[in-house]
């Protein structure tokens, strides 16, 4: 069952994963979901939107999705980022799995959970991580935090 992710495992997830969907991304700025991928977008991940308000529209330089179904098969997801309330994530992963052939992990935003539908990615061989943003991840993991002056609890002899 899923538990508290490593430092290790966020590690490798985050040097692993090259593509991003993200589900519910707002096209607002000034919500939470857009800064997010964003940012993920300013490290060189490739982030595909989904959500079926704006589907059609351009966001981070890439066509918004209605669903994850309806991204082209030659997109390979590594990542499918939610950004829905925790009562929507059962259908996101069916989808998901049914729909994502070499899904590597499923990444539940802060305040995104459910024990049902993690258990079932993990049973189907895709990793899980709930609770958890990667932009806070990625910077607490490579440095970026530190240079901002905030302990990460990680020892290191970089700058």
């Amino acid at each position: 069952m899923t538990q508290t992710p490593s430092d290790s495992l966020l590690r490798k997830i985050l040097s692993e994963s090259r593509t991003f969907a993200c589900v519910g991304v707002s096209a607002n700025e000034i919500r939470p979901s857009y800064f997010v991928v964003r940012y993920l977008s300013y490290r060189n991940y490739r982030v595909v939107p989904v959500n079926p308000v704006i589907a059609g529209q351009k966001l981070f330089g890439e066509v918004v999705y209605r669903d994850l179904a309806s991204i082209p098969k030659d997109i390979q997801i590594d990542v499918v980022d939610i950004f829905r309330r925790s009562e929507a994530v059962p259908a996101i992963v069916d989808e998901a799995l049914a729909h994502l052939p070499g899904l590597k992990t499923i990444w539940m935003q802060v305040g995104v959970s459910h024990k049902a539908a993690a258990q079932k990615a993990e049973d189907a061989g895709v990793q899980v991580i709930q609770n958890r943003c990667p932009k806070i991840e990625y910077q607490r993991l490579f440095g970026e935090l530190r240079k901002a002056g905030i302990n990460t609890g990680i020892i290191s002899s970089r700058l």
